[in-house]
């Protein structure tokens, strides 16, 4: 939030200093090439400071006139602000807040990797692929940091070293971000901000995760093997107590009839939502402007919402969590997601400055001659290398998201590359990114709690990343020119 409020401060001095212009848009709203036009903007100083002052506002709930194209929380037009995304991800946040309080999901992970305690290459592969899972539908990662106290003794019981167990959560959650397919905080924010449905796309980016997942799975498994065989070429070693550790690996308790009902919902919730956002039409015929079928659903970030907030109050029903408790967690859920829904609103405030100042349109207009006529996988890649380093200068997805899109997106459209190309090559950025850099908590939390140093972490990682973005880059080049 806080690189994110200096943006807000920079990008507001040069709205004094860029020209204003304007593109002529098409029905769609989208800037037609080869219209940019000088054209001064509204107001002076004193118009403009009022523009930063009311930023995180117009951020949020600001209306984009529909005469002007002025940002004001006042005016008469259609939302530009980011309300429903916003509403969203407390939604969400509410619901996995609630379901971890029934203890439904962690004692189904620890009950998978206790039964499969005997058997290594498969209890790494298991508890890879079901963080993995969760990280590209809902992007878990912070969660992982609760599973060090199980994972750690397990891998230890079964001659392995802490850094298998700290690659397993890591990189097994971080891979499953980095390929989102539904993710909300990621590809949900992203497509929102891009114009594009969060259900476009996903035959992509399905692919990218069954073949990224099974890569770093692969990679994590071939390290495990060497340290098991040969106990002296582990990078981190073992500590003393570590063999008795191993010892303290206890079997869980069962799943109750609650839990196992919870997890039921769980899986319904969110296969349901992937029903729900896929554009089923165009994904079966190929064509993007398909005529949707009758029993397609549709559904944007408003009935999405609604559906977090009422599996929430599901979940907390059959799980008998009570009518006070339940009211207290979900609104604690919401309060621990207020950090990136705030982020979104930072981010989305920046934008109407650049609106407001119009300068959004000169921005693009000083691309547009360099990406027209460029090769469509071309141009994929480059998003993809342009948004490593602004992500990590804004490890937030969300926020990073809300802030790149509304420049990458159109500059697509030039390219005549798809948007959701756009948002496959930014979220694996992102993704790749947060698999190493020391601003996020998953990381510099996990590699504590492992007791493995940073240093070695990297040496272990920096092959895979080199892999990793070897085939993103195929995978980016291929969604282009298909």
């Amino acid at each position: 939030m806080t690189v994110l409020a200096l943006v807000t401060l920079a990008v507001w001095i040069l709205t004094f200093v860029i020209p204003s212009g304007t593109y002529r848009r098409n029905d769609d709203g989208n800037p037609v090439q080869g219209t940019y036009h000088r054209e001064a903007a509204p107001g002076g100083f004193v118009h403009r400071l009022g523009d930063l002052f009311l930023s995180p506002v117009n951020g949020l709930y600001g209306i984009r006139d529909a005469r002007t194209g002025e940002v004001a929380p006042d005016a008469v037009g259609a939302l530009y602000g980011s309300a429903g995304v916003f509403l969203f991800v407390l939604a969400i946040g509410a619901f996995i807040t609630v379901v971890f309080a029934t203890g439904a999901l962690d004692r189904g992970i620890e009950r998978l990797a206790h039964r499969l305690r005997t058997r290594g290459a498969l209890l790494i592969a298991a508890v890879m692929a079901v963080f993995s899972l969760l990280g590209t539908v809902e992007g878990f990662a912070e969660e992982t940091l609760g599973f060090y106290g199980l994972i750690v003794p397990l891998m230890l019981a079964l001659g392995y070293d802490r850094m298998v167990a700290t690659g397993t959560i890591i990189l097994g959650a971080g891979v499953g971000v980095l390929a989102s397919t539904v993710n909300p905080f990621a590809t949900g924010v992203a497509s929102s901000a891009a114009g594009v449905s969060l259900g476009d796309g996903i035959a992509l980016r399905f692919a990218m995760w069954v073949v990224l997942t099974g890569v770093t799975i692969g990679y994590v498994q071939r390290y495990a093997r060497r340290v098991r065989t040969d106990p002296g070429r582990s990078l981190v070693g073992f500590l003393p107590g570590d063999r008795e550790l191993a010892a303290e690996a206890a079997a869980p308790p069962e799943l109750t009839g609650l839990q196992k009902a919870v997890l039921v919902i769980v899986t319904v919730v969110f296969a349901f939502m992937i029903f729900s956002v896929i554009p089923w039409a165009s994904a079966l015929t190929g064509k993007a402007d398909a005529t949707p079928y009758g029993w397609e659903l549709g559904w944007s970030f408003a009935q999405l919402a609604a559906l977090f907030l009422a599996a929430s109050v599901l979940v907390g029903i059959v799980a008998r969590l009570g009518e006070q408790r339940l009211s207290a967690v979900i609104v604690k859920g919401a309060g621990d997601f207020m950090s990136p829904a705030l982020t979104i609103v930072l981010a989305r405030g920046v934008t109407v400055l650049m609106n407001n100042a119009r300068i959004t349109d000169t921005v693009l207009h000083s691309i547009e001659g360099a990406v027209s006529g460029t090769p469509g996988a071309f141009f994929g890649v480059m998003v993809f290398l342009v948004n490593l380093p602004l992500a990590f200068l804004i490890p937030s997805t969300s926020g990073h998201a809300t802030l790149a899109m509304p420049i990458l997106a159109p500059l697509a459209d030039f390219a005549d590359v798809g948007r959701t190309v756009v948002v496959t090559a930014w979220q694996s950025a992102s993704g790749l990114m947060n698999l190493w850099v020391p601003t996020t908590a998953v990381i510099m939390g996990g590699v504590a709690l492992a007791k493995v140093g940073y240093d070695k972490y990297l040496r272990f990682v920096w092959p895979l990343l080199v892999i990793l973005a070897v085939l993103i880059c195929g995978f980016v080049a291929l969604g282009a020119v298909a």
